[in-house]
């Protein structure tokens, strides 16, 4: 096999976010719901036996040392390898929205080269070095909804209910080293066991009003980003409640779990802003790339 295309790399929302400590180093403990949903970027690799890595940008330029070649490199030195590859992606997750996207373009990229390359390593290997990453890329190399804990190492999976979320992410966004250092933050919210969280009716029934405990770092994204109040009460008129994802300034709403979303996703709400009708996934759509 010299290369593979069309590989979906999908987005996460956080159904909740919760500070509930901070760690000696300063890095934050959080408790959290991560699940994925169909927006994808989607990545073409092709295998090179020169050794050489590159990445080929099909829509917006990314950085130049984005995590897409950072992840290669760091698969490519640490297996010894002598292949190298030809990595393009095609990217349509907004950045800056607390979506994942970054993280999750870069487990696509670990799960596809490590199948190029004929590694043959189990799931919790790669799992280990996507840590070396950053705190998401696990999540999207595990490949399964989870109740996310610790600095977002931890991860338990879960089975929450097929579902559509409407998303809508402002042209604004901000800072996360920003939002963590507001004191507007609170960081000390009780912490939560699964088996409360999956009991609780909202998560039975799908992401809605009245779901499960909140964002502790939305008060402070919307204090220093006046569009993320603007866009949450643009769904909240729309679908009767919106939340914040991650550290991002992108807001969604639960729009039911019928075969078609309660109501229709409007057009845009702002100048620049993106909204998207979503649909929640079972499982990572690359899921079988790695056993174990």
């Amino acid at each position: 096999m010299k290369a593979l295309y069309d590989l979906p790399a999908p987005a996460k929302l956080n159904l909740f976010l919760h500070v509930i400590g901070r760690r000696d180093d300063g890095y934050h403990l959080l408790q959290s719901a991560f699940v994925l949903i169909d927006w994808c970027d989607t990545l073409h690799i092709e295998r090179r036996d020169d050794g050489q890595l590159a990445r080929h940008d099909l829509g917006d330029a990314l950085p130049p040392d984005d995590l897409c070649l950072r992840a290669a490199a760091l698969l490519q030195q640490e297996s010894g390898t002598s292949f190298g590859a030809d990595i393009s992606i095609d990217k349509r997750l907004p950045s800056g929205a607390g979506m994942g996207g970054g993280s999750s373009d870069a487990a696509t990229t670990l799960l596809a080269l490590a199948r190029l390359w004929g590694l043959s390593w189990p799931r919790s290997r790669l799992q280990a070095l996507a840590a070396r990453l950053g705190a998401d890329v696990p999540f999207f190399v595990g490949g399964e909804n989870a109740f996310v804990e610790g600095i977002g190492e931890r991860l338990t999976p879960i089975t929450v209910p097929r579902q559509w979320l409407a998303v809508v992410k402002p042209a604004a966004s901000v800072a996360t080293r920003e939002i963590f250092d507001s004191p507007l933050v609170v960081r000390n919210t009780e912490a939560v066991i699964i088996s409360g969280f999956l009991a609780d009716a909202s998560m039975v029934r799908g992401f809605g009003a009245g779901s499960f405990g909140r964002n502790d770092l939305q008060p402070a994204a919307m204090s220093r980003c006046a569009d993320i109040g603007e866009a949450a009460r643009w769904l909240e008129a729309r679908f009767g409640h919106s939340r914040m994802t991650g550290s991002g300034s992108a807001v969604f709403a639960g729009a039911g779990t019928g075969a078609q979303p309660m109501f229709p996703l409007p057009d845009d709400p702002a100048p620049g802003a993106v909204s998207r009708m979503c649909r929640s996934l079972e499982r990572h759509p690359l899921r079988d790339f790695a056993d174990g």
